[in-house]
């Protein structure tokens, strides 16, 4: 089960990353008119968020 746990952990943090990325990405483009609809922002707070939370049920004992 904790394993399974750390697996999930680790899947959220990259989606985290990925939305770091991503909205580096979007800040940074070269046509401002090209809205993207993605709220990247929100994205990496949550991933971030379950990723804390999932590592805190993987290390409870």
């Amino acid at each position: 089960m904790q394993v399974e746990l750390g697996v999930a952990a680790g899947a959220a943090m990259a989606v985290a990353v990925g939305a770091v990325i991503a909205d580096r990405r979007r800040n940074n483009r070269a046509d401002p008119e090209r809205v993207g609809f993605m709220p990247w922002p929100l994205i990496q707070v949550l991933a971030f968020l379950a990723a804390i939370i999932l590592l805190a049920f993987a290390a409870a004992p």
